[in-house]
């Protein structure tokens, strides 16, 4: 394995580097994109329950904010949940694109991996075949094992830059997916709350 590197030239050390970087950030992210973590299932509830017993005074706002992504937004909205509605809903807004944001920490690099691995095997290539054909105008054709060796670090590269590239943008795809789901459900748990909340301030003022 260790030949395979070394034969590959100085471009196998950004390579290998990527690779390591990819994996760092898929591992992070697959941690941190818990749907259950940031969205938790009974979240809702619990705060809709504090608001209909009037136990949702600041102290309980600041823990439900720090809890999770979910609670940040929510804490967001009855902040301002007596401003209007139109309020309510700009609050929850500025909030979820923050938490969006974080969702989406490090995916920009992970796609970039995916886009220039394959670019630096392609460049590997072409140093390894401009080595082949400068070996060929001095020494013509007769050194086999010269010829084999920048051949050899051409599709070395080649490949590792592929190895890399494929599973990063695989990764990519992926984690896009789940944060485009996670994103619906904290958009239907807000929602809700919007709702309730004042679809219950309008019941109470109505004759």
């Amino acid at each position: 394995m260790l030949e395979l590197l070394t034969s590959g030239g100085p471009l196998m050390v950004l390579i290998v580097l990527s690779s390591v970087i990819a994996v760092a950030i898929c591992l992070e992210r697959l941690y941190t994109l818990n749907p259950k973590k940031i969205a938790p299932p009974h979240l809702l509830a619990t705060v809709w329950k504090q608001l209909k017993a009037g136990e949702m005074d600041a102290g309980k706002l600041k823990t439900l904010k720090q809890s999770s992504p979910l609670g940040r937004i929510l804490a967001a909205g009855l902040a301002n949940a007596y401003h209007g509605r139109d309020v309510m809903k700009e609050s929850i807004e500025e909030a979820a694109g923050h938490v969006v944001h974080d969702l989406e920490r490090y995916l920009n690099t992970l796609g970039t991996i995916a886009a220039v691995a394959p670019l630096m095997g392609l460049l590997g290539t072409v140093m390894g075949m401009i080595k082949v054909f400068a070996e060929i105008m001095t020494q013509g054709t007769g050194n086999a094992s010269v010829l084999a060796g920048g051949i050899s670090e051409a599709l070395i590269t080649t490949a590792a830059g592929l190895c890399v590239a494929i599973p990063a943008l695989i990764m990519h795809r992926y984690f896009t997916g789940r944060i485009d789901g996670i994103v619906v459900e904290l958009e239907q748990e807000t929602i809700k709350l919007v709702d309730a909340l004042h679809s219950e301030e309008n019941t109470e003022q109505s004759p």
